[in-house]
């Protein structure tokens, strides 16, 4: 198969929540020596964002959107540990805590930031799915991160993230951490409205507003 092919048969496998063969394709791409970045990029994200797009619109439910993260979490751990097994060892830019919001159970997009801000020499503490308000604080207190990542796929758990922002402004630490929310419902306006730092459209604009952030490159 030539790359373009791969890469178009693992947005397909995303699509269809294919776990064995995300995985059969992500192990090929390895062994064919392709950037696994552009495999993240342009096979697993890109079937991710057909996915979200068709649940918006109500032409997917979420049986199939659970389907497809659990595809794209195991493309994107193997995937992962051939970015870190050939990136040099450099100390962490920054650390980073990361969660999707109480009420919603998608991973999606939370973990392709996640990937991408490891790739970028990120420490990063994943804390699931379906995250309290209290853990979110539990977390900043034990890790001192720089971000603290808010994701929502859901409208109906977009008022979750205000809610985390407004338990750090209780808890006396708001100023010590920069927020950045994301998530198929999320706008920037809404990043705006309840007083978050930054807002990632996707995966890859949440890297680099994060090294931006914390001061890196």
């Amino acid at each position: 198969m030539k790359e373009q092919e791969i890469l178009d048969a693992l947005c397909r496998a995303i699509v269809d929540g294919e776990q064995e063969i995300t995985v059969e394709l992500a192990k090929k791409i390895i062994a064919m020596q392709m950037d696994p970045l552009l495999a993240i990029d342009k096979g697993i994200r890109k079937g991710l964002d057909i996915v979200e797009d068709g649940f918006r619109r109500e032409e997917v439910f979420l049986p199939q959107l659970v389907m497809a993260g659990e595809a794209a979490m195991e493309g994107s751990a193997i995937l992962e540990k051939a970015l870190e097994k050939g990136a040099a060892k450099t100390r962490s830019s920054g650390v980073m805590v990361i969660g999707t919001v109480e009420g919603d159970i998608h991973a999606i997009g939370k973990t392709l930031v996640t990937t991408l801000f490891k790739t970028a020499s990120f420490s990063v503490i994943d804390l699931g799915v379906d995250v309290p308000a209290e853990k979110f604080i539990e977390a900043v207190k034990a890790h001192s991160p720089d971000i603290l990542g808010l994701s929502s796929l859901l409208t109906t758990t977009l008022r979750e993230q205000k809610g985390v922002i407004d338990a750090l402004v209780e808890a006396g630490l708001r100023d010590k951490v920069k927020v950045m929310v994301g998530g198929g419902v999320v706008t920037r306006e809404w990043a705006d409205r309840i007083g978050a730092d930054a807002y990632g459209e996707d995966a890859m604009e949440a890297v680099e507003i994060g090294k931006r952030m914390v001061g890196t490159k």
